[in-house]
């Protein structure tokens, strides 16, 4: 036994420096999950029923004055231009970091920055407080510098103009193409090819902006703009601009939909994508899904040989989900027999997706939040990996156990649980209000919900199905 294992340590030692860079997603979960499950997919379903029938018997006008109070904060000063032109140098920074730093995206701030703390950390700070991506927006400094050297300060005056038929189409475009590179990409976290991408959509954009307009491109075009503005309106602090400076206000959350417009189709389409990529990023890994394509789970070969294979799977994801919230859409309407437009009824329901989405990032990612934000402070310490410790967590040891025992897998299967039921119930909330601006009659806006109910019952079970069942890689 001795002589066997000398000769296994001694092979391994051999042959180690042979082997090329793993690039981990950032979602990889990090346990088998063994709880009895069944008790809490079932409770869950009857949790997001319950929301809706307790909803049904109460009076609307009361449960939307409830919805509208604001609790005042004050005021603070507009810094987005100083911000913004912070943020554009740490993002410069992070690009020069991808090029020079290490090579391991667990010790390069940029994958580790683009990943963990933007698109993980920060959609999820946005979905409790508010568009936080408005302040930290790196294209806006910079884009108002350049329009007051060309002599020019309002945003109107741009070269060109975008017609109104374009809508969202070119950032529901932009961003499959990004759920692509994260989640289909054979190696979306090495810094270098990170850096190329993220610097070459950074020049796009830019440049966009100052053809369209800022305010226009960032709100049909830059997708990381139009759903930051999406999600911020679940927050719960509204501001209010007030020439200078800003108010902000303590809401309820989804109270900021009061008063939104009905997306026109291509919004829909882009809002629905962002839900169906983390759910499709979740359902990639399972058996299920490896087992239809015929690939053993415990033989999984790398990205590059599921290329097409998720592609495909990354599209039909998107085309079920939206095909089943249009027939949710129009079943109730059939019920009440709305003459609403569909396209007005579709494009006002479909905001109560974004708690969902919120609930299913929050589960899908919690892992990864836990575990690479801490190799994140880290990283940020010393981002060209040439010894500096500027933010003194350069040596902090990081526990990559977090999440692992079987407390840690109570806990985090609690939390994760806890969002999907949350996020679901809200919807039920923001839906019924929603129906009930659509159909005045309190019966008819609750009976034109109900096929939409029935499917985010359904979807509650597939969350928490993806959360609970064996994965691999």
């Amino acid at each position: 036994m001795g002589r066997g294992a000398a000769t296994v340590l001694a092979a391994c030692s051999a042959t180690a420096w042979q082997t090329s860079p793993a690039f981990a997603h950032a979602s990889e979960r990090g346990h088998v999950l063994l709880l009895p499950t069944g008790h809490y997919i079932a409770g869950a379903a009857l949790a997001v029923a319950a929301s809706f029938l307790v909803l049904a018997i109460l009076p609307p006008e009361r449960l939307v004055s409830f919805w509208r109070t604001r609790f005042p904060l004050g005021s603070i000063p507009d810094l987005r231009l100083p911000v913004s032109l912070l943020s554009f140098a740490a993002f410069a920074a992070l690009i020069l970091a991808g090029f020079i730093g290490s090579r391991d995206p667990l010790s390069n701030p940029l994958p580790l920055t683009i990943w963990t703390l933007l698109w993980v950390g920060l959609t999820l700070a946005q979905g409790l407080v508010g568009n936080l991506w408005a302040w930290l927006n790196p294209w806006y400094g910079p884009y108002r510098l350049v329009r007051r050297a060309l002599g020019s300060k309002a945003d109107g005056d741009s070269p060109l103009h975008l017609p109104a038929w374009v809508g969202y189409w070119p950032a529901f475009i932009l961003f499959l193409a990004f759920a692509w590179f994260e989640l289909i990409d054979p190696a979306p976290d090495d810094p270098a090819r990170l850096a190329i991408a993220a610097g070459t959509y950074w020049l796009f954009s830019f440049v966009a902006m100052l053809a369209f307009g800022f305010e226009r491109w960032s709100r049909q075009g830059e997708f990381l703009s139009a759903f930051s503005a999406m999600i911020g309106r679940f927050g719960i602090v509204d501001g209010k601009r007030d020439g200078a400076r800003l108010r902000l206000a303590v809401c309820w959350p989804g109270a900021k939909l009061n008063d939104v417009e009905p997306l026109p189709p291509s919004g829909a389409l882009f809002l629905l994508s962002t839900l169906a990529s983390v759910s499709f990023d979740g359902f990639a890994k399972t058996f299920v899904w490896l087992g239809l394509n015929g690939i053993n789970p415990l033989e999984l070969p790398g990205r590059s040989a599921l290329i097409a294979i998720n592609s495909v799977g990354l599209v039909a994801v998107f085309v079920a989900l939206a095909a089943f919230g249009l027939f949710a859409v129009v079943a109730g309407q059939r019920l009440v027999r709305s003459t609403v437009p569909l396209s007005n009824a579709a494009g006002l329901l479909v905001w109560s997706i974004v708690p969902i989405a919120l609930a299913y990032h929050f589960s899908h990612y919690l892992t990864a939040l836990l575990v690479n934000g801490q190799y994140a402070f880290v990283a940020l310490s010393d981002p060209f990996a040439l010894g500096w410790n500027l933010f003194g967590t350069a040596h902090m040891p990081v526990e990559a156990g977090i999440a692992m025992g079987s407390e840690s897998a109570w806990l985090v299967w609690n939390l994760q649980a806890a969002a999907i039921v949350a996020g679901h119930v809200l919807a039920v909330f923001v839906t019924h209000l929603l129906a009930w601006r659509l159909h005045p009659s309190p019966a008819s806006a609750s009976l034109s919900q109900l096929p939409l109910t029935v499917l985010m019952i359904g979807y509650t079970v597939f969350g928490l199905w993806l959360l609970s069942t064996a994965t691999a890689g």
